[in-house]
């Protein structure tokens, strides 16, 4: 026996649970997890009744966001899977990842396990993190990390990055790029990094080398 297809819901319901999902990803980014459901509701212009109708606990609320967030930045890091530089794709997923971190205090709390695990979420990160490696692994394959780079290593070094520029983000908001681009360096072949730290011998000529 089959069980009886879910209701859809009515359009005002529709647009209350927007507005709560909405209200709910702004106090959750600013304040982190334990911002308090009457917050929430305040914002969302509606009752704490109201929300626990949409959502069982302030959990629930919360791992509907930040799952939406995880699988958006998977869907990045699939994108950039089919551009041609590995190396730059790979860099831009670590951009991509850092910056929604550094702009969202909840998601941050809950991919480094500070907040409550959730099934939800739980999926959308083995997801992302597939997507990880898959990037850091077509990167290896083309010399552009060295070849002992795991997609664990790069979640690692981006969590080091966050927990190291969080703390200046007010008054050095973009301090985060540039130890983006030190530690991306020290990923690459030793070839790349040495060529980049030569000095020049005195009376030597210069010559022209291309940007990084």
């Amino acid at each position: 026996m089959t069980s009886p297809a879910a209701e859809p819901m009515r359009s005002d319901a529709v647009r209350t649970r927007k507005l709560l999902i909405d209200a709910a990803a702004e106090a959750f980014a600013e304040q982190g997890t334990e911002v308090p459901v009457s917050q929430i509701a305040e914002r969302a212009g509606i009752g704490k009744g109201t929300v626990f109708r949409h959502f069982p606990t302030k959990d629930d609320v919360l791992a509907v966001i930040v799952t939406e967030k995880l699988y958006a930045l998977a869907a990045t890091g699939e994108r950039l899977t089919e551009a041609e530089d590995p190396a730059h794709t790979l860099h831009e997923f670590m951009s991509a990842a850092i910056e929604l971190q550094m702009q969202d205090r909840a998601f941050c709390e809950v991919v480094h396990g500070v907040a409550p695990d959730h099934p939800e979420v739980r999926n959308s990160q083995e997801t992302l993190s597939a997507v990880a490696d898959a990037l850091t692994d077509r990167a290896r394959r083309h010399g552009a990390v060295l070849q002992d780079t795991t997609g664990q290593d790069i979640a690692l070094l981006m969590s080091g990055i966050y927990q190291t520029a969080s703390p200046v983000q007010a008054t050095q908001p973009h301090l985060w790029r540039r130890r983006l681009h030190l530690v991306f360096d020290g990923c690459g072949p030793p070839m790349r990094r040495h060529c980049r730290g030569r000095r020049r011998t005195p009376g030597a000529r210069r010559r022209w080398a291309p940007g990084p």
